[in-house]
């Protein structure tokens, strides 16, 4: 979901000692592409490098022309993965081209600085860029005003265009006015790091909370067993909780202060084998103020038609029948795609694909189905 995962730590590491690296963003595709606009990769000097623009076909090719490319300042170069004569450049068959910002510290510190920001306190923004002329690699952000960078604080334009990407929640691409000359700029819509909310730290949660932190996501567990729910068990989760279930038997309180941190459009998955843990920790989810992109519960649609039913009457709901049919439409029970799973690791997959497939309203079909970048037949 993000590149910034592995990108970050080699970043800091790198402005710890001061050593110059070269950002590689891409700004735009044409034709098939791998990755699209908005991907990242980080270069350094030593030969290291965190992040992807393509398939694995183009890095080698950047990292070996980037450091020279970018020795006047911020580049856009556009790399081909199609040839007119058949031949396909660096052994890609991809079948379009990518338009990559190259650019050094700095003009790209200062887009690290904001980015780390958000991705700590997992919130969207947006980052203008200008992408030609005098004023390449100029940027202003919208969504975080403590990390402005201070080379266009001035450029309304520009802060603009960004404003406006992070309003619409889409990236824009369009001209603009900088340095006194019209240039084109590209608004960059990040959306806040997504956040998936494991209830239940039995055996069976171990590889879901492994696939998502590959995934990027922020992860948490949470659990009343305080023998299960431990950093040790899950040493790769960022938040592991023990929920308060025996002392607060008669009240939700504690379960919604445990639950605090839940964001708007998080996911979360009941899987807790318990029944009267599921059914609590359905009824905090379920009252929340906003909706989640996904709510998962693991086990039979029989089983969860019960517990919405106990976790309405925990919340002193009078007609019980009609808000469990409306919790119903809003939880995804069971939880998981059909992927014939049986096994914890494969379950785990079928769950997270659902949870994916949810959070950005894609389609779920196979892209054999949804995809049309193949030619027509000639007649």
């Amino acid at each position: 979901m993000t590149d910034l995962e592995g990108i970050l730590p080699l970043w800091s590491e790198l402005e710890a000692t001061g050593a110059e690296y070269v950002l590689a963003s891409v700004v735009a595709v044409e034709g098939s592409s791998y990755r699209k606009p908005g991907a990242l990769m980080l270069l350094a000097q030593d030969g290291r490098r965190a992040g992807t623009v393509s398939g694995g076909c183009l890095e080698a090719e950047v990292a070996r022309r980037a450091w020279w490319l970018t020795a006047n300042g911020p580049v856009v170069e556009r790399y081909s993965t199609a040839a007119d004569d058949g031949e396909r450049p660096y052994g890609s068959g991809c079948g379009g081209a990518v338009h990559l910002l190259l650019e050094r510290r700095q003009t790209a510190g200062p887009l690290f600085i904001a980015l780390a920001e958000a991705f700590r306190r997992r919130i969207a923004l947006s980052v203008a860029t200008v992408l030609e002329g005098p004023a390449i690699g100029s940027r202003a952000i919208a969504g975080l005003s403590s990390a402005q960078p201070d080379s266009v604080l001035n450029d309304s334009a520009l802060l603009r265009l960004a404003q406006q990407s992070l309003q619409q929640k889409a990236s824009i691409a369009q001209p603009v006015i900088a340095a006194g000359v019209e240039s084109r700029a590209w608004a960059d819509y990040r959306a806040a790091r997504p956040g998936l909310w494991v209830f239940g730290a039995g055996d069976d949660a171990r590889p879901l909370v492994r696939l998502a932190r590959e995934l990027g996501w922020f992860v948490a567990v949470a659990d009343g067993r305080r023998n299960l729910a431990t950093q040790a068990r899950f040493p790769a989760a960022d938040s592991v909780v023990v929920l308060p279930m025996e002392d607060q038997p008669e009240s939700l309180a504690g379960l919604r202060e445990a639950a605090s941190g839940i964001l708007s459009r998080d996911m979360a998955v009941a899987m807790t084998h318990s029944f009267d843990q599921d059914a609590r920790m359905l009824a905090v989810l379920l009252s929340l103020e906003f909706d989640l992109a996904y709510i998962g519960v693991l086990g039979p649609r029989l089983r969860t038609r019960e517990l919405l039913l106990e976790a309405a009457a925990l919340l002193g709901v009078g007609d019980r029948e009609a808000r469990v049919e409306a919790w119903l439409g809003k939880v995804h029970a069971p939880t998981g795609l059909d992927l014939g799973a049986a096994t914890p690791a494969s379950i785990a997959l079928s769950i997270l694909a659902e949870a994916q497939q949810a959070l950005t309203s894609a389609t779920g079909l196979p892209l054999s189905q949804v995809r049309g970048d193949l030619p027509a037949p000639r007649p």
